[in-house]
């Protein structure tokens, strides 16, 4: 019988890490990796964790850690990012999910990968990115992507996507907010569709800054992580430099779909 103690492996976007049986959620075991070699970090829980519980901010940096508090719930990070204590009292999905993601954006972000607030399709081999704040349509364009094109939906809200030598892969994660769609897989993304609400739909590609801003907005940069603001903004600045940005101003239904196939793939 495996005691709650024991360790699984997990890769997630290539980067192999280790955590406690307590600590696995549903999404993480999607990505479970026994055969995972590489471990760059382990996630554990302790008994032992003295900390300032009053703390407002919510990562304070130590000359020997970093403390990050979510809810009231707490993780301490220690040796270079290599090792994370979740306490044992906390159980809460929410913060132990969150805690997870940011210990790996921290080796992720040294990997060239960006965490974007998107959804992400694959139609037909095309990563196409949904961007926009909460509310504003990302999953339901997945959705009619996925009705009217059969296109995959491999994350609802939280993408990662990462620079190689040949293109930008956009990774599916454990992590998807409100949206249900969590996929262990990748793809090479094509474009970036910035998302607006109209009565009408329309469709038009972003340069210069007007096109810097609207995929700034959905970054999420890990400030807790030394340098992790300047590699973040070489990465993006690669991505818009290689990766086209359209404007889509919609309706949510087939028309907006078809417009956007259109423009895409005919540029």
């Amino acid at each position: 019988m495996m005691r709650d103690n024991e360790k699984k492996r997990i890769r997630i976007a290539g980067i192999g890490f280790e955590i406690e049986r307590r600590l696995l959620f549903k999404e993480i075991k999607l990505f479970e990796k026994e055969d995972c070699d590489n471990i760059y970090f382990s996630v554990e829980s302790s008994n032992n964790l003295s900390v300032l519980h009053e703390m407002e901010l919510f990562c304070i940096k130590k000359s020997d850690c970093y403390i990050f508090k979510y809810m009231g719930d707490i993780m301490i990070v220690e040796n270079q990012w290599k090792k994370s204590k979740i306490p044992s009292t906390c159980y809460r999905t929410e913060s132990i999910l969150l805690f997870i993601m940011w210990s790996f954006y921290a080796h992720a972000v040294q990997r060239h990968m960006i965490q974007l607030h998107s959804s992400l399709v694959d139609f037909q081999g095309h990563g196409i990115l949904f961007l926009g704040p909460s509310g504003i349509g990302k999953t339901t364009q997945a959705e009619l992507w996925n009705k009217y094109r059969d296109a995959l939906i491999i994350n609802g809200d939280i993408v990662f996507v990462q620079e190689t030598e040949e293109n930008f892969l956009g990774w599916g994660t454990p992590w998807h907010g409100s949206s249900p769609y969590c996929e262990n897989t990748n793809v090479p993304v094509h474009a970036m569709i910035v998302l607006k609400q109209d009565t009408e739909n329309s469709i038009r590609e972003l340069i210069g800054f007007e096109k810097v801003t609207a995929v700034s907005n959905s970054v999420f940069y890990p400030q807790w992580v030394e340098n992790g603001m300047e590699l973040c903004l070489e990465t993006l600045d690669h991505l818009l430099s290689r990766i086209p940005v359209y404007e889509l101003r919609c309706r949510p239904d087939e028309d907006a779909v078809a417009l956007t196939e259109k423009t895409i793939f005919s540029a």
